[in-house]
């Protein structure tokens, strides 16, 4: 086996949303469209923001600061069987790693106002990376095994919702035939 090289990163700012709890947290930025957070970016690193206020998303990649190791197989949100780590988007993993695609509010001196903040309130930001669709949208995209939960159900839980196990009433409420994300 090759050794992988050791790497140092350090936090570029902080984020500031209104998760204090894991449990109590959306899992995903689709799921926390309206919920504002907020990036404070180190002064010294203002200038490296020009031009993002253009972009309309970004990907925030963070450390998951209250994350705990896990083990490799895990059970996702949406699944009712175990997965590996590295086939879904479960928080114990071992670089603990955060990436979520947020829509841009307003970006100003060294602060990022954005909007799907599905992330805990103090996550260390590693990195920001504006959202480039001819990039970053792949034609020919699938979703793997999350292709078989009802997007509905998906919706509930990942909102974290009371009773995901409620149905839509006949009007399609709870989003149906919503996206994912």
């Amino acid at each position: 086996m090759i050794e992988p090289p050791a790497i140092s990163l350090r936090a570029l700012g902080v984020i500031r949303t209104p998760h204090q709890h894991p449990d109590a947290t959306p899992i995903q930025p689709c799921f926390a469209d309206g919920t504002l957070g907020e990036v404070l970016l180190d002064p010294d690193l203002a200038e490296g923001l020009e031009g993002l206020e253009t972009f309309s998303h970004a990907f925030l990649l963070y450390h998951l600061h209250r994350a705990q190791p896990g083990p490799l197989k895990v059970k996702p949100f949406l699944a009712t069987t175990l997965k590996g780590v590295f086939g879904c988007r479960h928080p114990r993993r071992p670089n603990a790693l955060g990436l979520s695609l947020v829509r841009l509010v307003a970006v100003k001196g060294n602060r990022v106002v954005f909007a799907g903040a599905d992330m805990l309130d103090g996550s260390p930001l590693l990195d920001i990376k504006p959202y480039f669709p001819d990039a970053d949208r792949p034609d020919a995209a699938w979703g793997g095994w999350t292709e078989h939960v009802e997007r509905w159900k998906a919706r509930r839980i990942g909102c974290r919702q009371a009773d995901p196990e409620v149905q839509p009433d006949p009007w399609g409420r709870f989003l149906p035939h919503a996206p994912l994300c």
